[in-house]
């Protein structure tokens, strides 16, 4: 895979760090366990990792600022007391807890700090000027949030700001966008290795480029498959999950009233029609299922699509996973690949009679000798149960941030990054 040639952000290696206060930002906001509350997924911490490592290691006094959950995403809104105990165990250097934003005590733990210490500060998500809600209906500019309460206590207190918090980056808040505007900045390293894996994926593939977009949550697909298709970054996009009934509908492929009903319960339907543009721009870029499995007194059983589209009996059914001849078709495809990017299982895997197309698929992904980058919640959950990791070239942590920026949209913390760069290097 060819690198991109330029990071519009500073590196921390051009840094000398010793004595410096740091402000870090990272994005450690985990899967929550409802029912106890305690974080059921390290991942993202883990990412954070060598960050903290090499600030810590190299002298700095850091302070910590994350979120934890969001109003809209109430039931995951807790104290970061046990993302300080993880870093803890990771960097094997104590990271203490201080549940204050930016608040006196806050400032007093940010003053006390000495070189190699590091604090994490309390939820950013207690703030009002870091809500969802608010970054929607105030819409602040980078500059006006100098003024917020979170900027004004706490960028005087430091020397340099470092975001490693690529899965955010299409968050405008204050933490993310606006202390490029008051100081020196850098890149941590997860931020620079996703921002590059993803730029790689974007303008420089190994051509055949191979797209794989399934799941649920299919806006993100259709978010992206123009734009990759425009420009020319995909030679294929093999369709899965729900995705890949909508294309099928598409193509007059007929799969029942059921079918139909699922997805108009969920406001999907309006989506055949954007499917149908696409599928006649691009006829010979898409490659759809043809046959699916379904359930017949609780067992899996699979049959061509040609035959659910004639078949009245079939098309009382729903079609929760691929069948073998597509997951055949699809590994084919793969093994052929130049690179390939994953976003989306191709099934509903988490029911072992649906499993068979993710973990065949991922496992002929893990194994091919494309540059093979996987991203967003579910896509490295499947992986994590099918696959291991390491076998992958590059796995995101970053969901909706990932997918606008294959879109080909502006990303407000790439922005404000580069914003800096510019000023810095100077």
């Amino acid at each position: 895979m060819e690198e991109v040639t330029t990071v519009r952000m500073r590196s921390l290696d051009d840094l000398d760090l010793k004595g410096k206060f740091v402000l870090f930002r990272p994005d450690i906001n985990s899967p929550i366990d409802q029912a106890t509350k305690k974080i059921v997924n390290t991942n993202r911490l883990e990412k954070a990792e060598p960050t903290l490592t090499h600030l810590l290691e190299g002298g700095a006094k850091v302070a910590i600022i994350a979120h934890q959950g969001d109003s809209l995403d109430y039931q995951n809104l807790i104290s970061l007391s046990e993302h300080a105990s993880i870093l803890t165990r990771l960097t094997g250097k104590t990271v203490s807890y201080l549940d204050d934003v930016c608040g006196p005590a806050a400032i007093a733990a940010v003053k006390a700090l000495k070189e190699g210490e590091a604090v994490l500060l309390g939820n950013l998500r207690y703030l009002s000027e870091e809500i969802t809600a608010f970054e929607k209906e105030v819409k602040l500019t980078p500059q006006e949030m100098q003024h917020t309460w979170l900027v004004r206590s706490l960028a005087p207190l430091f020397d340099l700001y470092v975001n490693d918090a690529f899965a955010a980056a299409h968050r405008s808040s204050p933490s993310m966008v606006a202390f490029q505007e008051v100081l020196p900045t850098a890149g941590g390293r997860q931020l620079v290795a996703e921002y590059t894996a993803l730029s790689n994926v974007a303008s420089h593939p190994i051509h055949p480029c191979v797209f794989v977009l399934g799941g649920g949550k299919i806006s993100d697909a259709f978010g992206m498959m123009k734009h990759v298709l425009a420009n020319n970054t995909a030679d294929k996009i093999l369709c899965g999950g729900i995705t890949a009934l909508v294309m099928l509908l598409a193509q007059d492929k007929e799969l029942g009233q059921k079918t139909r009903a699922f997805l108009q319960d969920r406001d999907l339907t309006h989506f055949i029609d954007e499917a149908r543009e696409l599928v006649t721009m691009w006829p010979d870029r898409f490659v759809t299922p043809i046959d699916l499995a379904y359930e017949v007194d609780g067992k899996r059983t699979e049959a061509d699509v040609s035959s659910i589209a004639v078949s009245a009996d079939l098309q009382t059914n729903l079609f929760p996973d691929l069948g073998e001849k597509t997951i055949e078709l699809y590994k084919a495809e793969i093994a052929k690949a130049g690179s390939v990017f994953v976003n989306g299982p191709a099934g509903v895997y988490e029911d072992s009679r649906w499993e068979k197309a993710t973990k065949e698929i991922w496992r002929a992904i893990a194994s091919c000798k494309g540059y093979t980058v996987i991203g967003g919640g579910d896509t490295i959950t499947a992986a994590t149960k099918f696959t291991n990791l390491e076998d992958y070239s590059y796995v995101c942590t970053a969901g909706g941030a990932m997918v606008r920026f294959l879109s080909g949209k502006k990303l407000p913390l790439i922005q404000a990054m580069e914003k800096a760069w510019e000023r810095d290097k100077e």
